[in-house]
Parts: structure tokens; C-alpha cells; sequence
């Protein structure tokens, strides 16, 4: 975001506006720890502002300062669509594109004649928005929102609040900062949000340590059903709904199982299948080390994308049929992934 741009939106922002702010569907941490800091950003300066997740997310980020103020728009359209069709300004974080916020948002959104503002570090973003804050080699979206209060010039009003809803999405997003998109400048500004008042310790055991027995014991069965591919240095995983079922599963109970196939010694690619007779696909989870681009990789096969490194993407075939497929893919990046 360049100097001028941001000059005008200081001067947009300089009297109440009504906002929305809107993350991607299944929210993660990174989602709304930015959502909530900007929303208690801007809520400083009188606008009227509002977050609206898509729909639900995991427990273990109801914590978040703020949280009691988010609309879900599954559960609440009328509402939602209202404050979409009089907002003045929207901000749309950790997402670049409409569908991303699923296909019930999308549309509002899209029709909506408020002036767009994303803030992004996915890949190859679409050109919707008045002003764009995109950077691929950012750390987290929780960082560039950092930034962009930085830029515009209230670091200082950076409170405990906002930075505790901060360190959690950068925190999250660099998996506890040992991803190599985590820069001495990530460093520096977790730094800051510390010192203004990011309990880290605090904010680690509410995001990590609420482990249920029954999350545990799905962690089994997936390590359970855990295949290696060593010839092509490839891992992964596969619930079925049936699985989830037996294991009482709540949304969020199977964030970072697929880092675990991606833990193994000599494998560069992990994947998970994860069976949604909801949504009658497969949700699938992608990550890699090194170079091999599982952003390239979902966006050729499997309808998604992200990063370099970390990707989603779905099948709308069955277990069998999606994890066939992707065996059949391999060996055309046979390659790739030795040279990496």
C-alpha cells in the first residue's frame, strides 16, 4: 500500500464511517485475531463497526476480546446483509478473493457499493478492492494489520487488547514462529505487541492447551491412518465422516494434524482428507517444505490454494476416488520433489 493510498484512507477513516469487517470462511486464527484487532482499532475513533465471520469457528478462539460482538452470517442473513448493504466502508482480511467468504456471503459482498479495503498475504488476489494491502511474503495478515495501523501513524494506540488479538493470529500463522515466513521484522513486531501488553504465555495455553479427550483420541485414529510414500517423500492422512463421528468432532479438533505427517523425517509433502457429508466433499489440507508450492499444486488439482507452503482444497468425489487421484498426481512432480 503506497504512500498516497494510505493518505486517503486516513482521510477516510478521519470521521465515523460504518464498517464491516469480514474474514474468510472457517475462520482460523489468523482470521479473526485480525479481524477483532482492527475492529478494536477503529472502534477507538467512534466508527460503527462490526465484524461478520461467514460461519462458526473452532472454541478455542471464543476467547478473543471481541468475540461476543461477531455475527455469523449462516445463523444471521438478515442482520448481516443489512449492515453489508449500508456499510460505508468494508474491510475483507486474510482472504483476496469473494468466494472465499463462501457462497452465501459472497454475492452481498460483491453487490455491496462500500468502498473495499483488503488486507491479504495469499497469493494472487483479485482486483475488488479501492485500496490493497497484498504481501506474499508476510507472516500473517495479524502482522500487515500491525502495519497498517503503523503506517498510519497510531502505533502507539496499539492497546493490550488489540494486542493480544494480534499475537494470536501471528502466532498461529507461523506455527509458534518456526515457518520460514517468520522475518526479524515478525520478531520486532511480536516484540512490540508484548511490551503493549500480549500476555505470550496466556495466549499460548488459550489457543494450545484446551485439548478434549475425545480430540485426542481423533488424533489417534489419525495417526492411525497415516500412509508415507517415501519414493516421493509424500504423506497423508484420511478421516472419514464416520471417523469424526465416533470422535465427537468440533470444528477446529483437526487444526494441525496434517503438520504431523509433515513432522516425519525426509517428507517435504503432507496432506489430509477430511471427509464433510454436510458439504458432500472432501476438505482438504496441503503443506510443504522447502520450494514445492502446494499453492500451484491445489490450484492445478483440487480447486484451492494459499501459500507456498500451506494450501486447502477440496474433492467432491469420494475417500477413495480423491485419495486415488492424488497418488495418480505424485509422480508427475516426481522431480519437484526430490530437488527439494
Amino acid at each position: 500500500m503506497i504512500k498516497a493510498q494510505i493518505s486517503e484512507v486516513k482521510t477516510l477513516l478521519s470521521t465515523p464511517k460504518n464498517i464491516v469487517i469480514v474474514p474468510h470462511k472457517n475462520p482460523d486464527g489468523d482470521a479473526m485475531g485480525s479481524t477483532l484487532g482492527l475492529y478494536h482499532y477503529l472502534k477507538m475513533f467512534d466508527h460503527n463497526v462490526v465484524v461478520i465471520a461467514p460461519n462458526d469457528y473452532p472454541d478455542f478462539l471464543k476467547w478473543l476480546p471481541g468475540n461476543d460482538t461477531v455475527l455469523k452470517f449462516e445463523n444471521q442473513q438478515e442482520e448481516s446483509n443489512a449492515l453489508i448493504t449500508n456499510a460505508d466502508v468494508i474491510f475483507t482480511l486474510d482472504f483476496n478473493a469473494f468466494h472465499r467468504a463462501g457462497e452465501l456471503m459472497a454475492s452481498p459482498l460483491e453487490a455491496s457499493t462500500a468502498i473495499k479495503i483488503m488486507i491479504d498475504h495469499h497469493q494472487q488476489p483479485d482486483d475488488y478492492a479501492k485500496y490493497t494491502y497484498s504481501d506474499v511474503t508476510m507472516s500473517s495478515t495479524c502482522e500487515m494489520v500491525y502495519n497498517f495501523i503503523e503506517m498510519l501513524g497510531d502505533a502507539d494506540k496499539v492497546n493490550p487488547t488489540i494486542a493480544t488479538c494480534l499475537y494470536v493470529g501471528i502466532m498461529t500463522d507461523t506455527g509458534s514462529f518456526r515457518f520460514a515466513a517468520t522475518t526479524s521484522r515478525t520478531h520486532f513486531v511480536i516484540g512490540n505487541l508484548i511490551e503493549k501488553g500480549a500476555n505470550n504465555s496466556e495466549i499460548h495455553n488459550n489457543i494450545f492447551d484446551t485439548n478434549s479427550y475425545s480430540r485426542l483420541q481423533l488424533l489417534g485414529r489419525a495417526m492411525s491412518n497415516l500412509k508415507v510414500i517415501p519414493e516421493l517423500r509424500t504423506a497423508y492422512i484420511n478421516l472419514s465422516q464416520a471417523e469424526l463421528d465416533e470422535f465427537k468432532f468440533k470444528k477446529g479438533d483437526t487444526e494441525g494434524f496434517v503438520n504431523y505427517a509433515l513432522s516425519l523425517k525426509g517428507i517435504i509433502f503432507a496432506a489430509i482428507f477430511i471427509e464433510s457429508a454436510k458439504d458432500n466433499i472432501i476438505k482438504i489440507s496441503l503443506r510443504s517444505k522447502g520450494e514445492f508450492s502446494v499453492n500451484e499444486f491445489s490450484r492445478a488439482h483440487f480447486h484451492g490454494g494459499g501459500h507456498t507452503n500451506a494450501a486447502g482444497g477440496r474433492s467432491e468425489t469420494n475417500m477413495k476416488s480423491t485419495i486415488d487421484n492424488f497418488i495418480s498426481i505424485l509422480p508427475k512432480y516426481k522431480k519437484e520433489l526430490s530437488q527439494t
